[in-house]
């Protein structure tokens, strides 16, 4: 044992040779960064332990070739940063500061697990982004955006941009678009997040929620500091009389197509829900998650377009070209807006620029809405195919909800039931389905009602997948 109490040491070959030759051998200018790259990255990874004495500076730069005062300016950057300690007289050693390391990146995307079949809602079928012409945008963005548009852009969007979308929404939607009051935000969850925090700060402490909804909603607004009060819903929308009696003077909405109900909500709920808000001095959140994909008719327009200053719109691209691009809108009544803003600007300073220059050109140059007609082509016949497969395999299914969005609601006779016997079977055949009870705590249970998710598969795989669930109780 030496001195100071080591129990190992590494001769000068050893070290060299299984560790260090291949810093030696990088160029000259970058052989002494290399060097202590090399050694950091043993004595973090365990192989050189703590308290193995390393050889001297002499030693180990004659068995790898090079300047000892390369291996002396190594030991003494690494002494420094604590991951070797050096005794006068006793040679440097290897500190027991650092830790073993392994690193991996984990994908924590949802996803769903081997299966053979997936209608799990709310995901578009990604082979539609189009590659082609979006990257013929980017590169028309990246020539033509000028140096000081790089830097810290205004918390709301490009200008741009929000005009480029001001006149989509009024033109598509329906909706009241003032630019000034469009702020472009990083899909509808960071909107959601920032109404929270702005009516937190206001004294809301409640918001109601539409019940069944969407999960995700009850959970955002829980991070703001808010409570979700759930809501039932009827078959014209959200029910009135359980609104008023809640005491809530804020709402999240999907007036559109409801998720997951897949009703519109009636002209006559819809004119009820702005006159609740106008006499509690409220505010209604409109959700647009998927308003632009109907397929028997025109859409409905935004309520917000009735009532710009009562309601607060917000929308993303998430369904029309892909949630991965973390694109989305808000558009505010005036009372809130710079509260909105300002929460924005603390908040993210801003979304990427090159990202909202490139779907402002995108917008602009009319392949926006080139995209929309291709999806909303594939999944009409999607759905269609989806409804047929029910019909054939599930003789007296009802599928229910207008025909729009990308899922549909199925009610399946009582001979298909109970419900745990029904999920427990197509589970154990690798068909991932949703029961509509998953999304809300006022939803019958006696019988077997599904949230069928059908755009991000073909036809002949969604055929299959209702071929196989059927198959799976037969057994």
């Amino acid at each position: 044992m030496t001195p100071s109490g080591a129990a190992s040491e590494i001769t000068p070959s050893g070290l060299a040779w299984e560790l260090l030759v291949p810093a030696a051998s990088a160029p000259a200018r970058a052989r002494g960064r290399a060097l202590q790259a090399a050694l950091r990255e043993a004595v973090r990874t365990g192989r050189l332990a703590p308290g193995t004495r390393l050889p001297s500076s002499r030693e180990l730069a004659a068995d790898l070739g090079v300047s000892r005062g390369l291996v002396t300016e190594a030991y003494e950057q690494l002494t420094a940063e604590g991951y070797l300690r050096s005794d006068r007289g006793a040679g440097t050693w290897v500190g027991g500061a650092a830790r073993a390391a392994h690193p991996r990146a984990r994908d924590l995307a949802p996803r769903p697990a081997g299966a053979r079949a997936d209608f799990l809602p709310g995901t578009p079928d990604l082979s539609l982004f189009p590659r082609a012409a979006w990257a013929a945008a980017q590169r028309g963005v990246l020539a033509e955006l000028p140096h000081q548009a790089l830097g810290y852009p205004d918390p709301r969007g490009l200008p741009r941009l929000r005009t480029a979308l001001a006149e989509l929404l009024a033109r598509r939607r329906g909706v009241v678009a003032d630019p000034e009051r469009v702020i472009v935000v990083s899909g509808v969850a960071q909107a959601t997040t920032l109404l929270g925090f702005v009516l937190h700060a206001r004294g809301v402490r409640a918001i109601g929620v539409e019940d069944p909804g969407s999960p995700e909603h009850g959970a955002l607004y829980a991070s703001a500091g808010l409570d979700a009060v759930a809501l039932p819903l009827d078959g014209e929308g959200l029910a009135t009389g359980p609104l008023k009696e809640s005491g809530v003077r804020a709402v999240v909405t999907t007036p559109a197509h409801q998720f997951p109900s897949g009703i519109a909500y009636s002209a006559r709920r819809r004119t009820e829900l702005l006159d609740w808000a106008r006499s509690v001095d409220g505010l209604v959140v409109e959700d647009d998650y998927d308003g632009d994909f109907r397929y028997d008719r025109a859409p409905v327009g935004a309520l917000q377009g009735l009532d710009p200053e009562r309601v607060a719109y917000t929308g993303s691209v998430s369904k029309s070209l892909a949630p991965g691009l973390r694109l989305g809108w808000l558009l505010v009544p005036a009372a809130l807006a710079e509260e909105v803003v300002e929460r924005k600007r603390t908040m993210d300073l801003g979304n990427p620029v090159v990202d909202q220059a490139l779907l402002a050109r995108f917008v602009e140059r009319g392949d926006y809405d080139r995209q929309l007609r291709r999806c909303q082509r594939a999944y009409r016949e999607r759905r269609d195919t989806l409804v047929s497969a029910l019909e054939e395999h599930f003789p007296g299914a009802e599928v229910s909800g207008i025909a729009a969005g990308l899922h549909v609601i199925a009610a399946l006779p009582g001979r298909y039931g109970p419900p745990e016997y029904f999920l427990e079977r197509t589970a154990a055949a690798g068909v991932a389905v949703r029961p509509l009870t998953d999304y809300g705590r006022t939803v019958e249970r006696a019988d077997v009602r599904l949230v069928l998710g059908y755009a991000h598969q073909s036809p002949a795989r969604i055929r299959d997948g209702v071929r196989l669930m059927a198959q799976a109780l037969r057994a």
